[in-house]
């Protein structure tokens, strides 16, 4: 979702390819033999790997459009900060909430809020995370949007900052036709977790 929306708020045109993950093509293999798994940009010929990479390489790639990362390095290594935080925090976090049961999906909310609430805090009052521009932190974090409403854990009420700043950014075209469908994750979740349950 990131490398879509970066490549959407850049402008660029590009073909999409899903992939199986369960029966990895020779593509697949071949661009990223070391992790064998996706996002894989390929341009020129030559694969990018990690989402977090893959858009500041787009960004670098297409300087001109819509900057993503910021000019001023200390500001830069800090928007690089805040993307890290999201890979290293709030992912774990919610992997633990979808893949769990019992008290361990309650943990696993538990640091999602706390997680979210640090963002929050982060975010003050402010449009966005790049100030008053769609940026870097942005399109790092605004995919996991989704699942605010598919976990349905008080996401509203603990961090009402946070949800207004994802509707901001759902206003975006690049956005809004790069994330999946809210209703249909929290299906997809539901008869997950029952499957789960019953093991």
């Amino acid at each position: 979702m990131r490398v879509r929306i970066a490549l959407r708020e850049k402008g660029v045109e590009f073909d999409m390819r899903e992939e199986d993950l369960s029966n990895k093509s020779p593509l697949l293999l071949k661009m990223n033999p070391v992790h064998k798994k996706i996002p894989i940009l390929v341009h020129n010929g030559k694969p990018v790997c990690e989402s977090l990479l893959i858009v500041q390489y787009i960004d670098e790639s297409w300087v001109r459009e819509s900057p993503l990362l910021p000019s001023d390095p200390y500001e830069r290594a800090r928007a690089g900060f805040w993307a890290d935080y999201v890979d290293k925090k709030l992912n774990p976090a919610m992997r633990t909430m979808w893949l769990s049961t019992g008290e361990a999906q309650e943990a696993g909310k538990r640091d999602f809020i706390e997680c979210l609430k640090v963002l929050e805090g982060e975010l003050g009052d402010k449009a966005y995370f790049g100030v008053e521009r769609f940026g870097y932190v942005d399109v790092s974090l605004i995919p996991f949007y989704s699942w605010f409403y598919a976990l349905d854990f008080g996401v509203v009420e603990e961090c009402p900052k946070l949800v207004a700043w994802a509707k901001r950014c759902m206003q975006r075209e690049s956005v809004a036709k790069s994330l999946p469908d809210q209703h249909k994750l929290r299906d997809f979740l539901l008869v997950r977790q029952k499957k789960l349950q019953a093991k």
